[in-house]
């Protein structure tokens, strides 16, 4: 008995090309709607960013530090898209005290080759300490211009509320840096 042989026919995969290609696109898209989404869930459930692009710094913070307690701050950056942005915070951790104001700084460089405009968006865990952790200025509040090549160091202050639950001995703050859609030229 004989092996049935593969067909030799041209464009036998042309079905599977197309297929997979639309799936890319569709995932690159999908990509690209996350960021309004989160805005839309942030105000609809009003946790994380909720006055994404809107907030703006704070100097009204009145510190009553907890000098008792300490909360480990972890920060982490994550960039959707491999190669577009070397994005990191400047410090991994801090050890901070309730009620505290602190600063740190996320550094970021744009190697897109072009200039960008980019937005960060922020998560928190847990999630349901969001309400006690206060950013008083952050690179997050609006979306960021960079130049060809521009690296820059991005301030972020904030504030543990002195009324952290106390079982809360680690918060870690995320940052997302997206690619912000440029609307088109029309003549």
């Amino acid at each position: 008995m004989s092996e049935p042989q593969a067909s030799t026919k041209p464009g036998r995969h042309r079905g599977l090309i197309a297929r997979l290609i639309l799936f890319t696109a569709g995932s690159f898209a999908f990509g690209f709607a996350l960021v309004p989404l989160y805005s839309v869930l942030c105000k609809v459930w009003e946790t994380g960013n909720r006055w994404y692009g809107t907030q703006t710094a704070r100097s009204d913070v009145i510190e009553r530090p907890d000098v008792n307690r300490l909360v480990t701050i972890e920060f982490i950056a994550n960039i959707p898209r491999a190669g577009d942005f070397e994005f990191a915070p400047t410090v991994t951790s801090m050890q901070v005290h309730p009620g505290k104001l602190y600063q740190t700084t996320f550094h970021a460089h744009n190697l897109t080759g072009t200039p960008v405009v980019a937005q960060a968006v922020p998560s928190i865990a847990p999630s349901s300490i969001a309400k006690y952790f206060r950013k008083t200025e952050c690179f997050c509040f609006r979306p960021q211009s960079f130049a060809t090549s521009e690296t820059r160091e991005m301030p972020l202050r904030f504030i543990v509320d002195a009324e952290l639950p106390p079982d809360v001995d680690r918060i870690t703050l995320a940052y997302s840096l997206f690619d912000k859609p440029q609307p088109a030229n029309t003549p």
